[in-house]
């Protein structure tokens, strides 16, 4: 039953992945160094815009596969052994993050990229980070080493669960005791809030203290709504490319398909939902510590005209990332026949990355102008590319290592009766 996975090559594409990957990586990472060297963050931004895409899509992975054991989600279990092979890339990921506890620790300028992380840091207006109220306030938990710890946690028990989730169900393949079913699904009731958890705390600790001085308490849900739905497109793609290959011909029919994009449609909604419920209550709150943050990707400080961030917001996110993939998801045929089903996941793809650059890259830099800051513009450089495909390709290199070990599908799972007869 089980298709040999030496048909489609892919032990001989994970070394070109491999090598695209090294190369990619590189690039970034000189473009890391060279903006240490020079005092520029832009490009440490752009390996941060990198681990944030491909953490979302890994964490977004996760948490499905948790969701769909809880659950008892019979028609997954062919996604689901898809999920499992991309998990090998959370201690890959991990390793990405070694450049910024590097800044921190052992560089003369920590404060480069997060502010707070240096008290002598200069703030728009001329103020030290250290004589901040709000700094004081947060110091607590806004320091290097309760940082890194973090940091360490975080990272330990996501690729910890991916892990296991793994192992359990390669071991099923073996091994057809019921056990290798039930643990993980008693391991996922304690998951899905430990991770949530974590993953609400990574985004504030890495992208939203970006600008500490900000308060808001969505922006751990915009991250999960963010997570799932290029989760959900990159799974579509990944299983269009392998259906296409011969290595899931017959395992992964039409109902799966309606499925996935039923759940991209709703978390579309989802997602549209949090960003404008966030806005409306800064908006109607109306409160300086929360409404800067708009602020600054609304008008340019001086002459209060649109700065670029406002057209990024109005068409990349309104129009691009929520109203197109909303109204394209209400058909039924974009649903199902794949060509199409596969555009709009590769749509909200390219829009995800647009919303993490709206979310990460704009910053008030001091100034010598009146209102002592400008903000960091709209740019896409040849570093968030090389750092975009560079971690892509880790990612990628390391589904491509584990699915050369294993079969497609678990073969000896409870319900693979189930999904491989689905329909809907």
């Amino acid at each position: 039953m089980q298709k040999s996975i030496h048909q489609i090559g892919l032990k001989r594409l994970s070394t070109w992945v491999l090598g695209i990957a090294v190369l990619f990586l590189l690039v970034g990472l000189w473009g890391f160094w060279r903006g240490v060297q020079l005092g520029d963050a832009r490009p440490l931004i752009s390996w941060l815009l990198g681990l944030a895409f491909w953490l979302a899509v890994g964490i977004g992975m996760l948490l499905l596969i948790m969701l769909w054991y809880v659950f008892g989600s019979g028609w997954s279990v062919i996604l689901r052994r898809q999920l499992e092979h991309a998990m090998t890339a959370f201690p890959l990921l991990a390793l990405t993050f070694i450049p910024f506890l590097l800044l921190l620790w052992w560089h003369d300028s920590p404060g480069l990229l997060w502010k707070w992380a240096d008290p002598q840091a200069l703030l728009p207006g001329g103020e030290h980070v250290a004589q901040d109220a709000l700094y004081q306030g947060k110091a607590v938990y806004l320091n290097p080493l309760f940082f890194t710890v973090r940091a360490v946690l975080f990272f330990g028990l996501w690729s910890f669960l991916g892990l296991a989730f793994r192992y359990c169900s390669y071991r099923m393949d073996s091994d057809p005791r019921r056990q290798w079913a039930d643990w993980p699904t008693y391991l996922s009731a304690a998951g899905i809030p430990l991770t949530a958890l974590t993953l609400t705390f990574a985004a504030i600790d890495w992208f939203k203290s970006l600008e500490f001085h900000w308060f808001s308490t969505m922006y751990g849900v915009w991250f999960f709504s963010s997570g799932i739905r290029i989760a959900l497109a990159a799974i579509i793609v990944l299983c269009a490319f392998l259906h296409k290959q011969g290595y899931l011909k017959g395992y992964y029919n039409q109902a799966h398909r309606y499925n996935l994009a039923c759940l991209a449609l709703a978390f579309t909604v989802f997602w549209g939902y949090i960003s404008f419920s966030q806005f409306f209550l800064i908006y109607h709150a109306n409160i300086p510590e929360e409404t800067f943050w708009y602020h600054m990707r609304i008008f340019n400080p001086i002459d209060y005209t649109h700065n670029s961030w406002y057209y990024v917001g109005v068409f990349g996110l309104i129009a691009g990332h929520f109203f197109v993939p909303f109204l394209y998801l209400l058909s039924y045929k974009n649903k199902v026949v794949e060509k199409r089903l596969l555009f709009i996941s590769v749509w909200i793809l390219i829009f995800q990355m647009i919303d993490f650059h709206y979310n990460i890259v704009p910053g008030r830099l001091p100034s010598d102008n009146a209102v002592g800051y400008d903000v960091r513009e709209f740019s896409i450089t040849v570093f968030d590319f090389a750092s975009w495909i560079g971690m892509g390709a880790l990612c990628l290199w390391a589904y491509l290592r584990s699915a050369a070990k294993h079969g497609p599908i678990p073969v000896s799972d409870p319900q693979i009766q189930k999904a491989l007869h689905y329909y809907e």
